[in-house]
């Protein structure tokens, strides 16, 4: 994370019209890239994989999430007379051009086709299939996003880490960090809702309508002094994103669109007049 200088645009804010400090996260996002076609078609019991159409050529690091179908044109005539209700892609990501992540395996997800007709659906994924796909396609400056992640993980842990707990007083027999009293005699178990010990951390988190402020090419101009605490130097194309967002450095993050914009929100570009590259080194 950073700071950046933007304009206040918000009409009926005290600051309207002047500079003020916002903290943002650089995300670094290299390009993805479309591994194959997959078509679903409509049973009784739901969508069902009607098949796959493959790249002719993929990363062959992609071997080592996935068996990968032998080398071939891509052919489509088999799904010409099916009923297809749905239409997605199978993309990868390209670690290997970050370096800052000591990764070179591919994280594989499927993504949606959205949009008019089938048939329209089936021709912009045929026009993508093995190609590259940035930022740029999927959103633009002052839009606003989902942003989906795993937080960083830490272990078992007690009920006053977990869930803040009041202490209990320092007479109290026994041990202070922990519950008093685990609930009535009848019913006679333990109900949900009682804080409890356990896992704390590496859940999936989607954090809603955080905003782009900016799109880059270059990362040096974000770049702290002595670059950023367990990651380095941003190489390439990187995006602010306002706010925070859930894990720690290296882990993979998946933007969506917003799926709850509010009925107000500012959907502008940001004005950013000074994103800070102070040294971060003994933070």
């Amino acid at each position: 994370m950073t700071h950046a200088f933007v304009v206040d645009k918000r009409a009926k804010s005290t600051t309207s019209g002047m500079e003020i400090q916002t903290p943002v996260t650089v995300i670094e996002v290299p390009p993805m890239k479309i591994a194959a076609v997959r078509f679903y078609e409509n049973t009784i019991l739901g969508l069902k994989t009607a098949g796959e159409v493959w790249a002719a050529d993929v990363d062959p690091l992609l071997n080592r999430r996935v068996n990968v179908p032998k080398k071939g044109e891509p052919d489509f005539s088999r799904f010409d007379n099916m009923d297809i209700e749905d239409v997605r892609v199978l993309a990868y990501t390209q670690p290997k051009m970050l370096k800052g992540v000591p990764k070179k395996v591919p994280d594989l997800m499927e993504l949606r086709i959205g949009g008019g007709a089938i048939s329209d659906r089936v021709e912009y994924a045929k026009g993508i299939l093995g190609k590259e796909v940035t930022i740029n396609d999927f959103t633009a400056e002052g839009t606003l996003i989902d942003v989906i992640a795993i937080t960083t993980g830490k272990g078992f842990q007690g009920v006053t880490k977990r869930w803040g707990v009041k202490l209990l007083s320092h007479k109290n027999s026994k041990h202070r960090r922990g519950i008093a009293n685990l609930g009535p005699k009848r019913p006679g178990y333990v109900r949900s809702t009682v804080p409890a010990a356990g896992q704390m951390g590496y859940h999936q988190r989607t954090e809603l309508n955080k905003k782009v402020m900016k799109i880059g090419t270059d990362g040096q101009e974000v770049n702290p002094k002595g670059g950023f605490l367990n990651y380095g130097e941003v190489q390439g194309t990187y995006v602010l994103v306002h706010g925070s967002v859930p894990g720690p450095t290296k882990r993979l993050i998946r933007f969506r669109d917003a799926t709850r914009i509010p009925a107000k929100a500012d959907q502008s570009a940001a004005e950013i007049t000074f994103v800070s590259t102070q040294s971060q080194q003994g933070a």
